[in-house]
């Protein structure tokens, strides 16, 4: 069974900075898409930064230069992490992990969410 869990979230002062994780199991997902996204109260879902295929990382620009996406495969284990840093009120959402997985990475699961609250 395909399972993601996010933790790192909390809350911190603007300025401050935190590190998610997203544990992945029950598939191989060290070929696929990995991404980070988030949805703020009152808006859709966005998609915040994600490593491709060919392990390229790639991020939205309102946080380029303040987070940062990676992930290790271990022991059969994907973990994906996002580094967040100069954190600002605007960031505050809960952010998702999401993962494709498949023969063709054509499904996508979704973790259930972890809580970033940035206070001024």
């Amino acid at each position: 069974q395909v399972q993601l869990a996010e933790s790192g979230g909390g809350s911190v002062q603007a300025g401050g900075s935190l590190k998610l994780s997203c544990a992945a199991s029950g598939y191989r997902f060290s070929s696929c898409q990995m991404s980070w996204y988030r949805q703020a109260p009152g808006k859709g879902r966005e998609l915040v930064a994600y490593i491709s295929r060919d392990g390229t990382a790639t991020s939205t620009p309102s946080v380029q230069g303040r987070f940062t996406i990676s992930q290790v495969y271990a022991e059969n284990t994907l973990t994906l992490y996002q580094q967040m840093n100069s954190l600002k009120t605007e960031d505050t959402a809960v952010y998702y992990c999401a993962a494709q997985y498949g023969v063709a990475c054509e499904k996508q699961a979704w973790g259930h969410g972890t809580q970033v609250t940035v206070s001024s």
